[in-house]
């Protein structure tokens, strides 16, 4: 499988971790909005969380751009 492939699919992860980490920021907004600190709270943990496992695939996705380009610059010196 080739770099530019797992670089979609780790584009695709970071995709989906943003929108769920959305869904439970709206859930902390919803609960701390009804006065449930403690639910709020949790929602945003868990949004916390996903946020970061997005940032993640982003970093992985732009590693592995950059393992390819270098690859193709060295194709083209060659």
């Amino acid at each position: 499988m080739s770099s530019t492939h797992h670089a979609h699919e780790h584009h695709a992860q970071a995709a989906d971790h943003l929108e769920q980490a959305a869904q439970h920021h709206r859930e902390a907004a919803t609960h701390h909005e009804a006065g449930d600190a403690e639910t709020a709270g949790h929602h945003a943990h868990v949004a916390a969380g996903h946020t970061a496992h997005a940032a993640h695939h982003a970093a992985e996705a732009s590693k592995l751009h950059a393992g390819h380009y270098s690859e193709v610059e060295e194709e083209a010196d060659a």
